[in-house]
């Protein structure tokens, strides 16, 4: 039954670095099929998962729960945060709650930090801030509001800096109010996919799995490249990434259901979601 095996299965690879143990020995080309893997920022990986055009790989965690009917979450990958996860930061010049009804610039690249601070604002703190999106630049970000939020590199960088702001990681805000880790992003396959090509889907899980461990057991190499690609020090990434969680257990499924309830609460995402997970193909497939 080979008549599946002509289109190419579409992977999509998230570009930040929180995601670089999980994709870092996905070897595509060692795969029972022919796959092409797509290397993007998430909002063009998210829009690809929800219109079904990448078959599989990772997106935002807000991005999921808008298109959760399509999607069946994969096991045991994922990035979360169980406290701290350093790379999603809001900078502000006074404590954050007494700018709960001031201006917050924040970046126009994700979607999920966005929400997350404005159910943290808004649930937490009883706020309702102004939010003004511009581009990911502290000083810019600083002339015009009260507070800024910077995600991934441009928030590691700033927090290398001497720059006098209060600094809050939403990540160990989460979990000091709800008791939950916080998960950012998640592995999904189109169920589409997953139906129509069971073999290589369970395939390309295996093989990111495989990347994960072997990333975790020695963080050496991606804590160079990190070094090389972003700066910093060798201290400072082997502890970013022993700190982030990449599992998908019970602990990071509970967290995350949490925060697509309060995103549905707070009317950011328009229908309940209901999670389903990808159950790897027990079934014998008869060949035709």
């Amino acid at each position: 039954m080979g008549a599946h095996g002509y289109n190419k299965t579409i992977i999509g690879k998230i570009k930040y670095t929180n995601a670089w143990p999980i994709f870092y020995y996905f070897n595509p080309d060692s795969l029972c099929e022919p796959t092409e893997l797509i290397t993007a920022v998430p909002s063009l990986l998210n829009k690809g998962m929800n219109d079904g055009s990448i078959d599989i790989g990772a997106l935002s965690s807000f991005a999921y729960g808008l298109s959760s009917d399509k999607l069946l979450l994969l096991p045991n990958l994922s990035v979360s945060a169980d406290g701290p996860v350093q790379s999603i930061l809001l900078f502000s010049r006074q404590p954050i709650e007494s700018i709960i009804n001031g201006t917050i610039a924040v970046t126009n690249t994700s979607a999920t930090s966005v929400n997350l601070l404005k159910i943290l604002m808004n649930k937490a703190l009883n706020g309702n801030p102004t939010y003004l999106s511009i581009e990911p630049d502290l000083k810019t970000m600083m002339e015009v509001a009260d507070a800024a939020l910077l995600i991934g590199d441009n928030a590691i960088k700033a927090s290398w800096e001497d720059h006098g702001f209060y600094v809050t990681d939403l990540s160990a805000w989460w979990k000091e109010w709800t008791g939950y880790s916080m998960t950012f992003a998640v592995w999904a396959v189109h169920r589409n996919a997953a139906e129509n090509k069971p073999e290589i889907i369970q395939d390309i899980v295996q093989a990111l799995q495989a990347s994960k461990h072997r990333s975790l057991s020695d963080l050496n190499p991606i804590v160079d490249e990190a070094m090389i690609t972003i700066g910093g020090t060798q201290d400072y990434w082997t502890t970013y990434f022993e700190n982030l969680c990449y599992d998908f257990g019970e602990q990071q499924r509970q967290g995350l259901e949490l925060y697509l309830r309060y995103a549905h609460e707070l009317g950011l995402i328009q229908h309940e979601v209901a999670m389903e997970m990808w159950e790897e193909n027990t079934r014998i497939r008869v060949k035709e």
